[in-house]
C-alpha cells in the first residue's frame, strides 16, 4: 500500500489476502491468523460467519504446521479477531 495507512485493531495492523488475515507484526514473536471459513449474504456484502483463529509463532525456520501454538474456531470475524487479539497480548507480554 503505497502512501496509505495500514488498518489497525488495538494499534497492531491488520493485513488481508483473501480469506485470510494477519494481525500483529511479523516481526515480533507472534502473530494471530483468522481465516474465513464461511460466509453469508446480507444484503450486497458476505459476512464472515465461521472464523478460524491460531496464533502461530513467526520464526521462518520452524516448519510451517509447528508454528501454531493456539487455535479455535469462533462465530463471526469480530468475536474471532477479540480472542486473537487477547490470545497476541498475553502471548507477547510474556515472551
Amino acid at each position: 500500500m503505497s502512501g496509505g495507512k495500514t488498518l489497525t485493531y488495538k494499534g497492531r495492523p491488520l493485513m488481508r489476502k483473501d480469506n485470510l488475515v494477519y494481525y500483529g507484526s511479523m516481526s515480533d514473536k507472534y502473530v494471530v491468523m483468522l481465516q474465513v471459513m464461511d460466509t453469508e449474504p446480507l444484503q450486497d456484502l458476505n459476512l464472515a460467519k465461521r472464523v478460524s483463529v491460531q496464533l502461530q509463532l513467526t520464526d521462518p525456520d520452524i516448519r510451517s504446521r509447528d508454528r501454531v501454538v493456539k487455535k479455535a474456531e469462533k462465530e463471526g470475524f469480530y468475536v474471532a479477531l477479540d480472542l486473537g487479539a487477547v490470545w497476541l497480548e498475553r502471548a507477547l507480554t510474556t515472551a
